[in-house]
């Protein structure tokens, strides 16, 4: 069973989701207070946090930050809290996506699952020697995306939706879900205009968008990057 950490004070909420994601084979451990999550993580193992913002004594953005200083486990930030600079701050204090309330419990438990998988393939990644080498390489630190050892000119709208879609690995990833996390994007920005920038992120990639090799159009729903 998978196990969860969730660190939330509206105990309503917490319980809900609880008994809705138990009948997936999730078991969630409720901490409402920042202090007793963090003391319950260290001496109990857990799969995924589920982290709200909002929180009494220690703010959520700064739990973010201590978790991951010490632990290498997937974050889901679950906040009503919709400023782009809380976004912003959470995923740069390491959070791997950010739900806003109110959501569906479905989609919660969709996220948590493609989360682990991705976790999961990452982990696999790192304790074995890939036999195929990839003709992309991303430079987070430099803010860069090397195709076949070369440097691309991308505007920083259009690095910020294919490292995006780099780091799905292979994950289908929505227009919407590509507005609200990549911080560069407007929040006003049109599903059209998404696909304005992949086109141009494939014309530097000399791709064919009727015979895509790495960006491919999921219709009706977004785009996936394959390798």
């Amino acid at each position: 069973m998978i196990q969860i950490l969730m660190i939330e004070d509206d105990t309503e909420l917490a319980e809900i989701l609880s008994e809705y994601l138990e009948q997936f084979e999730i078991h969630v451990s409720i901490a409402e207070d920042p202090y007793i999550g963090l003391s319950t993580l260290a001496t109990h193992k857990f799969d995924l946090i589920i982290l709200d913002l909002t929180l009494p004594g220690l703010d959520g953005l700064e739990v973010c930050k201590e978790i991951r200083k010490r632990y290498d486990i997937p974050i889901i930030i679950s906040s009503a809290r919709h400023d782009i600079g809380d976004k912003v701050t959470a995923l740069q204090n390491g959070a791997d996506d950010y739900l806003p309330k109110p959501y569906n419990p479905l989609e919660l438990e969709a996220r948590i699952k493609s989360l682990l998988r991705r976790h999961h393939r990452d982990f696999e990644n790192t304790t074995t020697q890939s036999t195929t080498k990839s003709d992309f390489e991303l430079d987070e630190t430099r803010m860069t995306i090397a195709y076949k050892n070369s440097i691309l000119n991308l505007t920083a709208a259009e690095y910020g939706i294919l490292a995006y879609l780099m780091k799905k690995d292979g994950g289908v990833v929505s227009r919407e879900e590509l507005i609200y996390n990549i911080a560069v994007i407007n929040e006003e920005t049109t599903n059209k205009s998404i696909d304005v920038i992949i086109g141009r992120i494939r014309q530097k990639l000399g791709e064919n968008s009727k015979e895509p090799r790495y960006i491919h159009a999921i219709r009706g729903i977004g785009y996936k990057f394959l390798k």
